[in-house]
């Protein structure tokens, strides 16, 4: 297995090209980018940009016409079947496209996906382009930095300690309903869409000499094959966003299913400093924290956690869902935790750290068994009775459920990062708790003790 060393002396930056992409001026783009975002955590590399949560013609039309170049949609379609994804995509798409019409505004389209390869692909970048004019290729980019995912020779890896560990050869490859067993995204490409497929590869030697020139030539030869961006940095991704530019100046279109940096490139988003608790929160006071997500770099960090005072660890028996008595135990842990807040301690509501498997189980049954399980631990939240100082949630689906379910929030506003690969929305004023910061903790980012900074922030 290679290590992290090993592979970033073969491809060394050279500061030159880095100064020259960072100040190369991209020519200028009428219309909006449309981030279409399979969880809430796609927002972990943005700052200053609304997020929506429902596509409604008038929403969109609203969305278009507001200043500035970019904004999401929270579609959490990773939490859905494969039928419900395309029900939702084809909706989603069709209102789009008839609000461009009526506002006059274009708009160009990313998928944001999981940095680890899960979700729905190729199905929903098939809908994507099928509603488009034309389609000269289907991006794929799933570099994010921060969750330690680089793309090296169109092998994805995820950095463990200094070990390069390919994609395929991880537990996120083993999920039990986006599970894969293909590193090489060529093949991965192949897997996913049960077909051979022609795919152009965007070397990372090419991006490391800043040959813009050289990357708009393979854009141009596309002929609506897929396109794998290799990147070991942020830099490689804004080469590449260059010539992107170019080629969408002279008319070429292209379908993107990337993760969070990618949107961060060809958004010209710069970077902010991590955010203080008092750029967060807008009182004082004890907030709440929720943990759903049960991989093992999750419950890591809840052992971390556990290390600080003035916190209330709260079990919330998960396993209750084969009993079918989840309603129940939404109702003991609520008077827990507005206890707690009442008295300024935070409380840590959390489900069981083994993930829950019965034989003979499909995909489809463990995935709706999970969706039910979050929809009773975000119902903590959804009916808690008094008002926390901030919101944290931890795993995609659990972020996205306490976002849309519980806070019932239509606009936020993206503050920044919390930690590296953190987001921080404001919630709307039409929201259940207006103002109050929520803290979106994807399950697959972070350092063991970064959740443990954050709540030592907050509190």
């Amino acid at each position: 297995m290679k290590t992290w060393d090993e592979i970033t002396a073969r491809y060394p930056l050279d500061p030159v090209v880095e100064k020259r992409a960072e100040t190369q001026k991209r020519v200028s783009l009428p219309g909006k980018w449309v981030v279409l975002d399979d969880d809430p955590t796609g927002v972990q590399t943005v700052h200053d940009l609304p997020v929506y949560t429902d596509w409604k013609e008038d929403t969109l039309e609203e969305a278009l016409r507001e200043e500035g170049s970019m904004f999401y949609i929270l579609t959490n379609s990773r939490a859905l079947t494969a039928q419900e994804s395309e029900r939702l995509h084809r909706e989603l798409m069709e209102d789009l496209v008839q609000a461009s019409q009526v506002t006059g505004v274009p708009f160009r389209v990313i998928s944001r996906g999981d940095s680890t390869l899960r979700g729905h692909f190729p199905l929903e970048t098939d809908i994507i382009g099928s509603y488009l004019d034309r389609v000269d290729g289907v991006i794929l980019a799933p570099f994010f930095e921060a969750g330690g995912r680089f793309t090296v020779e169109h092998i994805h890896y995820v950095k463990q300690g200094d070990l390069m560990v390919p994609a395929g050869e991880t537990e996120f490859a083993k999920d039990a309903t986006f599970g894969y067993t293909q590193s090489d995204l060529t093949k991965y490409i192949e897997e996913k869409a049960g077909r051979k497929e022609d795919v152009l590869c965007v070397p990372l030697e090419m991006l490391r000499k800043g040959d813009v020139e050289g990357v708009y030539e393979l854009l141009s030869q596309a002929n609506g094959r897929y396109i794998v961006v290799d990147a070991l940095a942020p830099i490689d991704l804004k080469v590449f966003s260059l010539a992107l530019y170019k080629a969408l100046a002279e008319g070429a279109s292209f379908v993107y299913r990337t993760a969070a940096d990618f949107v961060k490139a060809v958004g010209g988003i710069s970077d902010k400093p991590l955010l203080k608790a008092a750029e967060m929160k807008q009182k004082e006071g004890a907030g709440i924290v929720i943990i759903g997500s049960h991989t093992q770099k999750t419950t890591a960090q809840l052992e971390a956690l556990k290390t600080l005072e003035d916190l209330d660890f709260v079990l919330f028996d998960s396993d209750k869902v084969l009993e079918g008595t989840l309603a129940q135990e939404t109702e003991r842990v609520r008077l827990v935790a507005e206890e707690d807040i009442r008295k300024g301690v935070t409380p840590v509501i959390y489900t069981r750290r083994t993930l829950l498997s019965l034989p003979e189980d499909t995909k489809e049954q463990a995935l709706l068994r999970s969706v039910a399980i979050s929809d009773a631990l975000t119902a903590v939240v959804g009916t808690l009775m008094e008002t926390p100082a901030f919101i944290v949630a931890k795993g995609g689906i659990t972020s996205s459920d306490v976002g849309v379910k519980a806070l019932k929030v239509r606009r936020a506003w993206v503050l920044g990062q919390a930690q590296p690969g953190v987001p921080v929305w404001q919630c709307g004023k039409e929201s259940r708790f207006p103002g109050v910061p929520y803290i979106i903790f994807p399950g697959n980012v972070g350092q063991e003790d970064t959740l443990k900074k954050i709540v030592e922030e907050l509190i």
